[in-house]
């Protein structure tokens, strides 16, 4: 077995030979035209793992000529910025051309360490190409953001991966040598599990390709091999990152408009991918307050009941008591009239201070509160049916808040 990884030893070296990010690299692409006038400025790549982000950064730097260095930061500190910073200078002095810095997994850096690339990113003497699986806004500090363009790299669709599996079968790089045979229904198999990610899929076919005994010759890497081979491929998930609040919040936009499909869907996707369960119950149990509120009080009740059952059940069962509680909820009648007149309450609460509790309605337990006039007037609503009195503070008489 080679010990070069199969997605590197077939990792394109070209423009023509790299799949997917059309958005990016098409006819009218910004990254295209970038290189077409060979006006590279510093860039982050954002995207989920496998989607190119290092291929087409090493593409660039091939393309213009540039020089490429490379730089982890998970292996790297402020004195490495400054020395790679040093030799950048005495290339782009010695040959007249520019160099292209580029970071993997650049939010690993914190904020002093982000913080050294400034001056080199603002005097040219690097080219910054950042890459990073999580959101920019949140992991890189607002003066880099400032000086880099975000382009966001996209997961790769079942036809682009089926696309790369195809090369890497047939290439004299792949594992053209091996003579494979494979059907069309594995590959599908190989390019649905890899969920968008190029180098999942290509580890995948490597592994199921060398443990397959040849035969006349060839290795027939059959359906149940792949399976064997990879146990099971995990879902793109962080539960502390930007994929757990884009799940969640689908989950909910979902309830909200009552599509109960779409809200078994995204449920099943948190839960396959490890989600608290108890986490899941608690944004229900909020849902149908907001959401729902008194157009179906038995949602509150039903929510409530789910997370009680979660609890004492566990799971995997307690898949059960989700579905069941997403279901109603998003099958519920929607009403916001609980949060809207609770913010309306809290807008004047905030706006007019601390208004006083009118007299009428304050407790009396002393003597000397009944004779300032504590209590003083209050009609008990049991003894006098059908009386009106004002319950508000001076100033709001007559508020209305709820409809």
């Amino acid at each position: 077995m080679n010990k070069i990884p199969l997605a590197d030893r077939i990792r394109p070296k070209t423009l023509k030979d790299f799949v997917g990010q059309e958005h990016l690299l098409g006819k009218n692409g910004p990254i295209r035209k970038a290189l077409e006038t060979n006006t590279i400025p510093s860039m982050i790549f954002w995207g989920p793992p496998g989607t190119g982000k290092t291929t087409l950064a090493r593409i660039i730097a091939q393309t213009t000529g540039f020089q490429f260095l490379g730089f982890s930061a998970v292996l790297s500190g402020i004195n490495d910025v400054r020395k790679v910073a040093q030799q950048a200078k005495l290339y782009n002095k010695a040959y007249n051309k520019s160099t292209i810095l580029f970071v993997d997994e650049i939010h690993r850096f914190n904020k002093a360490q982000q913080d050294a690339f400034l001056p080199y990113v603002e005097d040219g003497t690097i080219i910054l190409i950042g890459a990073t699986t999580e959101n920019p806004s949140f992991e890189i500090i607002g003066p880099l953001l400032s000086r880099t363009i975000v382009y966001t790299l996209n997961r790769l669709n079942a036809k682009e991966i089926l696309g790369i599996l195809n090369k890497a079968l047939t290439s004299p790089e792949g594992l053209a040598d091996f003579n494979p045979l494979i059907s069309e229904e594995t590959k599908e198999y190989i390019a649905g599990v890899s969920d968008g990610d190029a180098r999942v899929a290509l580890n995948i076919l490597e592994f199921a390709c060398m443990t397959t005994k040849p035969s006349n010759g060839k290795r027939e890497i059959v359906l149940e091999t792949v399976k064997e081979a990879i146990k099971r491929a995990p879902l793109l998930y962080d539960k502390k990152g930007e994929e757990h609040y884009n799940l969640i919040s689908a989950f909910t936009k979902s309830l909200r408009g009552s599509d109960v499909d779409a809200s078994l869907y995204w449920l099943a996707r948190m839960i396959e991918a490890g989600e608290d369960p108890l986490f899941i119950a608690r944004r229900m149990i909020i849902f149908a307050s907001e959401d729902i509120g008194n157009a179906d009080p038995q949602g509150l009740c039903l929510a409530t009941s789910c997370k009680e059952a979660v609890h004492f059940v566990g799971m995997p069962e307690g898949f059960l008591s989700l579905a069941q509680t997403a279901i109603y909820l998003a099958s519920a009648p929607k009403s916001n009239a609980v949060l809207v007149s609770y913010k309306k309450a809290l807008k004047d609460v905030k706006e007019k201070g601390s208004l006083p509790v009118p007299l009428h309605i304050r407790n009396a337990p002393t003597s000397l509160m009944s004779e300032l006039g504590y209590g003083k007037g209050y009609k008990y609503p049991h003894n006098h049916k059908g009386v009106k009195q004002n319950y508000m503070p001076e100033g709001l008489e007559g508020k209305k808040y709820y409809e």
